[in-house]
């Protein structure tokens, strides 16, 4: 889809039809989830054969790609076209594709970490593929990017983006432990460590009590979702259950939980506002079951499932009333609601809780 505005009549619109790589771990996730073990070995091909594009070449892992393979999305204007709802401009291509977005490291590398815990094992190539781009991670997670949510203002140090640095450590050497690969222990680990302590030294603001989006910033950002999701802090940490505390009485209302506040700072580069983000509302639902709310946690899922349309999708955003915003139908709003879903039917079914390495 393209030109389907986030805001009725606004310049929030933008060309959708590619893949993110973002959406990897989330993707190979969902399908082992639901038994899907062959798809999610074929779409983990599919990645390989973008990793290995890009093998030996600094930040050539594009943000997205085409269905084809394509890395190059240059994003162009059609003035002639007045949009969906009279929203303008309509834009083809994506101008993501050249951003510095530090995260996708992480979700390539927690995506590759599963479909070795439950599909196909690493190839030797593969591996080499990995050992580079986890040792770009460690040259370049205290950059500066755009973050996940692809800002067109000014860069910083972003929570989530140093998270998912800290993703891309954490599986690579669980990997390599548990299939006896060769790599760098030492210097990874070292580089694990120093990204935990950045995380925990520079996000935690103690006056507000709660994480922040970015270094210097003292706003929230629904990414923070994932913190207890990709195992960096207990669901029940004293210090998430504040934040998380805290993004119920900023993001959320009636259990649409927003990105972010831009009227806080405009950090977006874009004028106006845009709608709840519909994947970060089936992450707090997660979050909120993984933190024992599993009550709330059921009702807040309900409410959302009255959200979706008659075919059941979702779109990329909701207005106040529920109505779908955006990008439709979205991967990622499904990929977080079959791993919402997922966890609290175990949850509901009071099936054990076991150790997961």
């Amino acid at each position: 889809t393209f030109g389907l505005p986030e805001t009725p009549g606004g310049e929030r619109n933008w060309d959708y039809r590619y893949t993110w790589i973002r959406d990897a771990s989330f993707t190979v996730y969902a399908f082992m989830r639901l038994g899907f073990v062959q798809e999610a070995n074929d779409y983990m091909r599919w990645l390989r054969g973008r990793v290995s594009d890009c093998h030996g070449k600094p930040m050539k892992l594009n943000i997205l790609y085409a269905i084809d393979g394509r890395q190059e999305l240059p994003e162009t204007e059609l003035s002639h076209l007045s949009g969906h709802g009279g929203a303008t401009p309509v834009r083809i291509g994506n101008q993501a594709y050249d951003q510095v977005q530090l995260d996708i490291f992480g979700e390539l590398m927690d995506a590759v970490y599963l479909v070795n815990k439950y599909g196909d094992a690493i190839s030797h190539e593969g591996w080499k593929h990995a050992v580079g781009v986890v040792d770009q991670v460690c040259e370049t997670w205290q950059q500066e990017d755009v973050g996940i949510w692809e800002m067109r203002g000014e860069q910083h140090h972003f929570l989530h983006s140093r998270l998912m640095c800290w993703v891309a450590l954490d599986r690579a050497i669980r990997l390599a432990s548990k299939r006896s690969l060769p790599a760098p222990f030492s210097r990874w680990d070292q580089t694990r460590q120093a990204i935990y302590a950045d995380i925990w030294d520079n996000f935690w603001n103690e006056e507000r009590g709660h994480f922040v989006q970015h270094i210097g910033g003292t706003t929230l950002d629904g990414s923070m979702l994932l913190m207890p999701l990709v195992r960096f802090v207990s669901a029940k940490d004293p210090r998430w259950l504040s934040t998380l505390e805290a993004i119920q009485k900023t993001l959320v209302r009636d259990g649409m939980v927003y990105r972010y506040r831009n009227e806080d700072s405009q950090i977006d580069g874009l004028s106006g506002t845009e709608g709840a983000f519909a994947a970060c509302s089936f992450w707090y639902v997660e979050c909120l079951a993984r933190a024992g709310q599993v009550e709330k946690a059921h009702l807040e899922f309900e409410q959302l499932l009255r959200y979706a349309n008659p075919l059941g999708l979702y779109a990329e955003e909701f207005d106040s009333h529920g109505r779908h915003l955006g990008n439709t139908p979205q991967a990622l709003t499904h990929l977080a609601l079959i791993s919402a879903a997922s966890f609290l039917d175990r949850k509901l079914s009071g099936e054990k809780n076991y150790w997961q390495p």
